[in-house]
């Protein structure tokens, strides 16, 4: 059975948007952290996984966070043209733990064509661990999200999700994992 595309949501960052790879390319560029790759992070909390102290990590990220496009942030390969075939036929949702909406509508808004973004359904909920109440809102089925902490809460709350697989969620979930846009796409009626 094939996903409709107004039953599906999405997470952004880790999911839509490799902000891991603009994470790894600012501790390298500007703070001179460069002895890492995209293997080493194995845990969502990078401050447990890497030698970069915490306050460094949280200013990349708020960098990240506040202006998308200054940082670099590219989209996750895929994800623009399955997202674009998605709003031909359904509006599509993402719900981010990020608390700023409008930095992510005007990263959308440089990726993507207006058509398609007038046809995205942005909630900035400001945290990792209420996405289900969201969901339910906007009568999904299914998410998709690069934390494995939230795809179990999710799972326990009816809710059906796929874990974006990165090398932080790598381990005991159980849960069902896509590997990529590719595999998204086949899964969807489009």
């Amino acid at each position: 059975m094939k996903i409709q595309s107004r039953e599906i949501g999405f997470d952004l960052d880790g999911v839509i948007a490799d902000t891991a790879e603009a994470f790894i390319r600012l501790a390298c560029e500007e703070y001179a952290f460069c002895s890492f790759t995209l293997a080493d992070i194995t845990t969502f909390q990078v401050e447990d996984c890497l030698d970069i102290p915490l306050p460094v990590v949280e200013r990349i990220f708020d960098a990240i966070l506040q202006d998308s496009l200054a940082t670099g942030l590219q989209p996750m390969p895929g994800s623009v043209e399955v997202i674009t075939a998605m709003t031909l036929s359904a509006p599509v949702t993402i719900i981010t733990a990020r608390s700023l909406q409008q930095p992510v509508e005007e990263w959308l808004d440089h990726f993507f064509p207006a058509p398609v973004c007038a046809n995205i359904r942005l909630v900035a909920m400001g945290c990792h661990t209420d996405k289900a109440r969201y969901i339910h809102e906007h009568k999904l089925r299914y998410f998709v999200d690069d934390r494995a902490e939230t795809c179990v809460q999710l799972a326990a709350m009816a809710i059906t999700p796929f874990v974006f697989s990165q090398p932080w969620n790598q381990g005991n979930h159980g849960l069902q994992s896509v590997t990529g846009w590719q595999e998204i796409q086949t899964m969807l009626a489009l």
